[in-house]
């Protein structure tokens, strides 16, 4: 790498050079090497900036890295992981900084990577139903940009969060039921390893549908958290935007029969393209936030995509099963300006939570079943959310098995935070005796390492291990995550 050599030569010290001094902070010759290759304006030591990289929507305490850069291109990328791979230096990936298990938190400090400046759709493909997008480009920019042609990307986790990011933890959203998740929509990324070579992870240039040709490297980083290597560019499937689209609202008595009636419409094969479960503490907070007025009660938000008279058909189908159950209040909400309404209030549900309780902090935690399994984890779970005595609501994407639990917890409070802590920990071992997954869209981040072991096993972990050494022999990317 003759570029590190002459860019670095005589800033460091011939011998004995330590890229982190002994209060753990960056040398200030690294520091001007970090410089040469992102410029001096994309660089930044001060401890606001740093604070705001070591911390996102989770409970996990911040810790700053020693320094965040930002790059324009993959090739500042791949020369920032080259020098920090040379001086060992630990590299931590940051996008809009809206996870929820503290995949950003600088565990070892080092450089915090920020992609958001590297933000242009490269290339679209209509014909082929693919488009490929850098690290800073949001999903609403891109639907944004895609408004004309008549195609559009479903995946929407609620937060406007980047692209890559959401490939880099397998994000997932209210549309998953019907177009699948990132891990269904990515067809190819590129991928600066860290030691700065570029891969591309099924080709380059590359947007095929399917191929039987070799291991499966982009599922591979799909979801790896960004402990595998920084994505700089991700293909992705695009999706024809429906003909029509109709909403609605259903209440129900119990949340056994919403969440029954959630099981039995996908039994009857009704194609629904989101079916979202919210509790009665989730709607109460959704009216007053979102001011709305809908009952307070378990309550199911539905969409259906389709032709005109295939809708009708799908309304009528879900309607009856709803009733069956003893729903009530079915609203339809058929222009778009409500339907926007209607998501936009599901979307900030984070947020209602958090301002019904002032001076809280949020604690999300998600787990996935098997369809058939999902009534009695969601009843128990909300069962034994009311005998913990903790403050908390019940949501989430029943249409394929996943919901959450967002507790409230006062942060100074150790005490409460253990409780959620047991309480988040239990619900994933629930699901996990039920054949599920400790997490169905959130990630491993910090807090689920233990459960991860539990769920895949003794051998399948070490596998997982042996693949991050062969990638990251000097356990530099995002360590402390996942494994």
């Amino acid at each position: 790498m003759a570029w590190l050599r002459a860019a670095t030569w005589g800033l460091f010290p011939r011998r004995g050079y330590c890229s982190r001094g002994s209060q753990g902070q960056l040398s200030p010759s690294f520091v001007e090497a970090l410089k040469i290759v992102v410029g001096d304006p994309h660089v930044s030591t001060a401890a606001a900036v740093r604070e705001h990289h070591g911390q996102d929507e989770s409970v996990h305490r911040c810790q700053p890295p020693d320094a965040v850069v930002w790059p324009q291109s993959a090739e500042q990328v791949s020369r920032l992981a080259a020098l920090c791979y040379s001086q060992r230096v630990p590299m931590v990936p940051f996008g809009t900084g809206t996870g929820l298990e503290g995949g950003v938190c600088a565990v070892q400090g080092g450089v915090c990577v920020n992609l958001t400046h590297m933000d242009r759709i490269t290339e679209l493909n209509p014909e082929d139903f693919s488009v490929v997008v850098e690290p800073g480009v949001t999903r609403k920019a891109l639907n944004a940009h895609l408004r004309d042609t008549g195609l559009w990307f479903p995946v929407d986790p609620g937060a406007d969060a980047s692209l890559c990011g959401m490939a880099a933890t397998g994000a997932s959203g209210t549309n998953a039921v019907r177009y699948g998740t990132m891990r269904d929509n990515v067809l190819n990324l590129e991928v600066v390893l860290p030691d700065g070579r570029l891969l591309h992870t099924a080709g380059q240039g590359r947007h095929f549908r399917k191929s039987a040709a070799g291991y499966n490297l982009t599922g591979l980083f799909v979801g790896s958290e960004g402990t595998l290597g920084l994505i700089t560019s991700a293909t992705l499937r695009l999706h024809p935007a429906p003909e029509a689209t109709v909403a609605a609202t259903c209440a129900f008595p119990s949340v056994q029969a919403a969440v029954d009636s959630t099981v039995q419409i996908l039994q009857a094969a009704v194609p629904v393209a989101r079916i979202e479960f919210l509790d009665d503490v989730a709607m109460d907070a959704c009216n007053t936030y979102s001011k709305l007025n809908y009952p307070v009660a378990p309550t199911l938000f539905l969409e259906f995509h389709g032709s005109q008279q295939a809708l009708e058909e799908q309304r009528q189908r879900a309607e009856a099963i709803t009733q069956d159950n003893g729903g009530s209040q079915f609203s339809w909400a058929h222009e778009a300006e409500a339907r926007k309404q209607l998501w936009t209030a599901r979307h900030n549900i984070w947020y209602a939570l958090l301002a019904a309780s002032p001076g809280c902090k949020g604690y999300s935690t998600d787990v996935c079943v098997p369809i058939s399994r999902l009534p009695e984890i969601l009843v128990q779970a909300k069962e034994e959310l009311k005998v913990s005595g903790l403050t908390g609501a019940i949501l989430g994407h029943v249409g394929d098995g996943n919901f959450h639990c967002i507790l409230m917890i006062h942060p100074d409070d150790a005490e409460e935070l253990h409780r959620v802590k047991v309480f988040a920990e239990g619900l994933g071992r629930r699901a996990l005796a039920l054949h599920g997954t400790c997490t169905g869209e959130h990630g491993i981040g910090m807090g689920k390492r233990q459960l991860l072991q539990e769920e895949v096993g003794a051998v399948a972990l070490e596998t997982m291990r042996q693949l991050k050494v062969t990638l990251d022999p000097l356990g530099l990317m995002n360590p402390g995550k996942v494994l």
